[in-house]
């Protein structure tokens, strides 16, 4: 991940507006924001970033994680872990037992897709809730039990593998639950919570941040906080001034996967560049620039997305073929989350996701439909693939590879 690490050290990003006198010469506007090199921003000589909610969110999902692989806990002490109460012993980590934090309670909780449509965001947690309770219930008691269609257990990739625990489609929970927080979670509260003009314009932010009205006795302003909430979900246990990325099992870890294919190589520069520069226009006070950003932050978190639902289906059409049945259910289980999160997604400049949950819910059917990973058909699985692909218009070839 050198590479990363080096593109994203390159000369600031550099936003001018500009206009042309009657003789043709290049007028500079007055106003103009500089990105630093890195995610650096101060007031005073003291810092002024802050997101460590979203650091504590992501290590309480890498344990709820290991979790659901752990036969000896009970559905109780699983739920506990991803709908936490403040000083219950629900982790490993104390820090994370005290915190006032949960996943749950961010889960499809987004201003701009949620606030409105409380009946989905109860709909989706409860999506959670029923895999969480299904692995508990169905997976964990045939833990040494042969998987078959229709019947939960293992079952082993060729050659000697891996061990997959699936259950009677053949649908992996764990892979489930980490791929649909990743839209549910950090995709939905970047891209349509606080990244969203409602949530960085809510009351009298702007007005505030114009004035350097400092948040309590924080030293930020609340829209300053909100943009860095955004940049926690992806980089909150990786090196923000040096991302190396891989840092976790959630956005971060998949951003990598994206960046390291060759036909998307950048995609990591132009995020970390965009929340820059548009870091950098709100101390500016360019709120045009700074939405510009949001909208490419946008598009290119969606495409990562979509990038990895489509590899994941073709490889597990491929697996199928091959006649390794437990590394298809992988990749199906690892596509199963991310066609899920594609309900998270934000097309530039709209308030929709490129896929609606009626949509979603349709494509999730689809792949569940009879006994599920056992029996689904390549045409199905290629189908699916270039209905996203032409969403977003991707090349499926690129996408799948």
């Amino acid at each position: 991940m050198k590479k990363i690490a080096l593109s994203l050290l390159v000369a600031s990003a550099l936003f001018i507006s500009c206009s042309s006198d009657d003789n043709g010469t290049i007028v500079l506007d007055e106003t103009q924001v500089v990105a630093p090199a890195s995610y650096q921003f101060e007031r005073n000589g003291q810092t002024t970033i802050s997101y460590s909610g979203q650091t504590t969110r992501i290590e309480m999902g890498e344990e709820l994680l290991d979790a659901l692989m752990d036969p000896t806990l009970n559905e109780t002490q699983i739920d506990a872990m991803f709908a936490h109460v403040e000083g219950n012993t629900s982790f490993s980590n104390p820090d994370l037992n005290a915190s006032d934090k949960s996943i749950r309670s961010k889960t499809a909780a987004s201003t701009d897709y949620f606030s409105a449509n409380t009946t989905a965001a109860s709909a989706i947690k409860a999506d959670f809730d029923s895999w969480i309770a299904a692995q508990v219930g169905d997976v964990y008691p045939n833990w040494n039990v042969n998987a078959e269609a229709g019947i939960a257990g293992q079952i082993q990739e060729a050659g000697g593998g891996s061990i997959r625990y699936v259950n009677e489609k053949g649908l992996e929970y764990n892979q489930a639950v980490n791929k649909g927080l990743i839209g549910a979670l950090m995709v939905d509260q970047m891209l349509n919570n606080y990244l969203s003009t409602s949530v960085l314009d809510a009351g009298d932010n702007r007005a505030n941040n114009d004035a350097e009205v400092l948040d309590g006795n924080h030293n930020y302003t609340s829209m300053e906080h909100k943009w860095d909430e955004a940049f926690g979900y992806l980089y909150g246990t990786d090196n923000a001034e040096i991302p190396m990325l891989g840092a976790d099992s959630f956005l971060n870890k998949y951003l990598s996967r994206v960046e390291n294919d060759e036909d998307y190589s950048g995609i990591a520069s132009r995020i970390y560049n965009a929340f820059k520069l548009g870091r950098a226009a709100i101390v500016a006070k360019n709120y045009t620039v700074r939405d510009q950003q949001a909208n490419i932050i946008r598009e290119e978190i969606s495409k990562v997305i979509a990038v990895r639902a489509i590899y994941y289906l073709q490889q597990g059409k491929i697996a199928m073929n091959s006649g390794n049945q437990a590394g298809a259910f992988h990749d199906l289980s690892e596509g199963f989350g991310f066609i899920y999160s594609l309900q998270f997604t934000r097309q530039p400049n709209t308030e929709i996701p490129y896929f609606s949950k009626i949509e979603v819910d349709t494509m999730i059917s689809q792949l569940m439909e009879g006994n599920g990973f056992w029996d689904v058909s390549n045409e199905t699985l290629d189908t699916m693939s270039q209905d996203v692909a032409d969403a977003f218009g991707l090349s499926l070839t690129e996408a799948a590879s």
